[in-house]
Formats: C-alpha cells, structure tokens, sequence
C-alpha cells in the first residue's frame, strides 16, 4: 500500500494532466442537465437561444438572433457567436440539445489551463504553474467552465495564443506565430475581455530582448489579431443594435464606471475575496502571497502581475455596473490571482502542511460550487413549458412569458416574443399595446406574485403554467 502510494505521488500527483483529467470527468456530473441551475440560467438560455437559431433559421454567423424579438427579428448585437456557432455544428450531427455548449465550454476550458500552466512554466517554473492551475482548476472556472457561457471559453483560447506568443518570441517559429494569430483571434472574438492579456508581452520583449526582426512581425501579427475583434465590437455590433432595434452592451465610460464602482465597493470587492475562488482560503493565500513577493523581491513575477492588474482595471472601469452587478465579469482576473495565491504554496516547505491545506481549499471551493452540478426539483417543471402550450400554440406564433427579466421561460417553451414582469400583467393598456405588435398568447408561470389581472380568455391551466389569448 505504501508502495502503491508513493508509485501515485511520483507518477500522477505531481502532473497537472492528471488533475485537469480528473476534474473533468468530476465535471461531467450533470453535463445533459438542461439549463435549469439557479446560478445564470438566463445568461446560458441567451447563447442556447443563439445556438439554436442558427439551426433554425439562419446559420450566417453575423447575425446571431435571440427569441426575444420583441415582435421583430430578434438579430441582436452580442459577443462573437463562436461557442454557439459550434454548439449549431454539434447540432448537424447529432440533432439539437441544450448541453452540447456546455461540453464544448468544458472541453475548451481544460485544455486552456492546461496551457496556462505550460505558459506560467516557461516563463516562471513549474512549481509554480503546477499549484496555480491546479487552484485554477478549483477556482470559480470550476463551475462556470461546463456552462453555455463564453467567459472561460475566450480566456482559454487566448491561454493557448500566449503560450505560442512566446514560444515564437524565443524560437522564431512561423507556425508559432500563426497559432498565437489564430487563437488570439478568436478568444478576442469570443470576448473581449481576453484582449487585456495582450499587455503580458510588454514586459516580457523587455525582459528577454527577441530579435528585433521577429519582435516587429510579433507586434504586427498582433495588431492583425486584434482588427476583427475591434470591427466586430466597435463597428458591426453597434450596426446591428441600430439595424434591429436590439439593445447592445457597450460598456460605459471610464469615469462613470469608476463612480459606478465606488458607490458599491462592497460588491465590487467581493468578487474578489469570495466570488473568484468561491470561498475566502485562496484570497488568503493572495494577500499572503502578494506580501511574500515583496519581500523576496520576486520582481519579474511582481512586473507581470501589475501590467495584467492595471490592464484589468481599465477593463473593470469599462465594465461598471456590470463588474459588481454580475460573479461572472471576475473571471478573467482568476489565473491572475491563481498565480500569486499559487506562489504563497511554493513557500511552503513542510509537506503535510502543504497537503492539508490544499484539500481545505479543495473542499471549500467545490462545496460552495457542487449545486452547479444538480437541478433543484423545484426547477424542473419548466422543462415541460413546450410541451403544454404546444397543443395551443403553433411554432411561429409569437407569446409572452412572465420571466422578469429572464428569459429562461421564453427558450424552454420554443417559441418567440416578449419577457414582461408579474407588474405588467396587471397593466391592461401594456397587454394591448402587445396586442398591436403581434403577441397572442402569454404564458405565465404561477408564482407568488402571480396575479390573472386583466387577463380574461384562458386557455389551458396545469399545476406550474396556465396560458391565455389575448
């Protein structure tokens, strides 16, 4: 047994390949779930909504559209649709299904720290890069790597340009310098916040001194990368808010967003000490770290942390409301803070000590993480809303959904049209101005707030639903 044990320490342990792999499959509980978990339901039915259109009605990746037309087309302005683009050609082998984003989210994201572990190896030591991903790994990306969310998607690929980036910078490698284009690109595309990133070579070029020759086609390729991304967002998105009447989020100014943040510093701070590890122990470790890097005047790994720091605040006071509004705007941020948390690990020399403490943060990460796993059974009768209005509505019927906001109800039910709140469906001059755009049918969740209200002509009515006409 003890041979056994020390055969897995020196073969296994200490290889992150084995713990990416084993969180992987720890993730794949609950992969088919439709989107039905409490945490960002409605972010994850937007992108299926995406997906599932461009099976349906059009697959020209420029004009990704939503269900929620608002009696229009439903062509919105949004993140560069490739997850869901991808989520679409899944869908052409093997019929639709919600989760098929989620798989290829999980796939994506493994291999992306995979690579930030090779990235922080070459640059630092392995050491450090086995415990920063491994914290990676347990970080909040636990959770929101198997959701039909963007977030850890455009930051992987990104991971896997950077680590080409500078294997092209050292070697001088044309087939380096394409991959560091192409996934550059396309993380950029996913999102934009993988584009702070790119500051990382600032220091690096200084540092080490490339030939001038492969520094000037480096710093070109780059502006090359980053031409589609800034067409999309700053050209083509707002062209298709204006076109289709969509709403598009631009972020806001700098001052305003820094106002913004100020007047909610508590929410702003907590997605650092709790929401980018899901827990308290690995901000900890942050402080502890950040106070170890001064001291051991570690200044190479104290340069990149604040280039990457300035150029996330920057994105931070773009973001504003949405920064301390939303978990999920911190994950870009969380390799960062993975890296000096990582670094307060290396300083420990006593081996006991050092594996307790990472099954602590191990366990309190995936516990306040492990309901993502599993829908509550008090969610899952909406994932019958299709199949009692389908009797009552047809396909191109447009209704409208209670979802306050979210449009989870609108997706599950396959159909298009308008989210309203339990408040509008008490206003009957709003339920006629629906009328005169198109809207037939609503379809009400029942819920505390529920009331029938102007509502008149029923049509069907079971325990969770009932339908009218208007």
């Amino acid at each position: 047994m003890i041979r056994t044990w020390k055969v897995f320490q020196e073969r296994y342990a200490t290889r992150i390949e084995c713990w990416i792999l084993l969180f992987f499959v720890l993730r794949l509980i609950g992969i088919t779930n439709a989107p039905l978990e409490i945490s960002h339901n409605w972010r994850q039915v937007t992108g299926l909504m995406v997906a599932r259109n461009f099976l349906e009605i059009n697959a020209n990746i420029f004009y990704p559209r939503i269900d929620e037309t608002i009696g229009a087309s439903g062509i919105i302005g949004m993140e560069f649709p490739l997850l869901n683009h991808l989520h679409y050609l899944f869908s052409l082998l093997f019929d639709y299904q919600h989760w098929y984003g989620r798989l290829i989210n999980l796939i994506v994201s493994s291999f992306g720290i995979f690579y930030f572990y090779k990235t922080v190896k070459l640059l630092f030591n392995e050491r450090l890069a086995f415990f920063a991903a491994y914290l990676l790994l347990i970080s909040s990306w636990f959770a929101f790597s198997r959701k039909m969310m963007p977030d850890t998607f455009c930051v992987s690929l990104m991971f896997i340009a950077l680590f080409h980036g500078f294997k092209y910078l050292k070697e001088g490698q044309v087939i380096q310098l394409f991959c560091f284009f192409l996934f550059g690109t396309l993380g950029m595309l996913s999102k934009i916040p993988a584009l702070f990133y790119l500051i990382i070579f600032i220091p690096f070029i200084l540092k080490e001194n490339p030939p001038r020759k492969q520094v000037v086609v480096f710093i070109l390729t780059s502006i090359l990368a980053l031409i589609p991304p800034f067409y999309w967002y700053f050209v083509w998105c707002p062209y298709l808010s204006d076109t289709y009447g969509q709403w598009y989020n631009s972020g806001m100014g700098i001052s305003q967003g820094f106002f913004e943040l100020y007047g909610h510093l508590t929410a702003t701070f907590h997605r650092f000490y709790f929401d980018a590890f899901s827990g308290f122990l690995a901000f900890g470790l942050c402080v502890i770290g950040l106070i170890y890097l001064i001291i051991k005047s570690e200044r190479q790994l104290i340069t990149y942390i604040l280039f990457l720091t300035f150029s996330f605040f920057i994105y931070m006071l773009k973001s504003g409301f949405y920064f301390h509004h939303h978990s999920y705007y911190i994950l870009p941020f969380v390799p960062i803070m993975a890296i000096v948390a990582g670094y307060t690990l290396t300083c420990i020399k006593n081996p006991r000590l050092l594996i307790g403490l990472i099954l602590l943060l191990t366990v309190e990460g995936i516990a306040n993480q492990q309901h993502d796993l599993f829908i509550k059974k008090s969610e899952a009768y909406k994932i019958e809303a299709e199949s009692f209005i389908h009797p009552h509505v047809a396909s191109n019927q447009l209704i409208a959904v209670n979802g306050n906001g979210n449009p989870q109800l609108l997706y599950l039910s396959h159909r298009k049209g308008w989210v309203i709140s339990d408040e509008q469906l008490q206003d009957k001059s709003f339920l006629k101005t629906l009328k005169s755009k198109g809207c037939l049918f609503i379809l009400i969740a029942k819920n505390e707030k529920y009331k029938e209200g102007g509502l008149e002509l029923k049509i069907a009515e079971n325990t969770h639903f009932v339908l009218f006409a208007l």
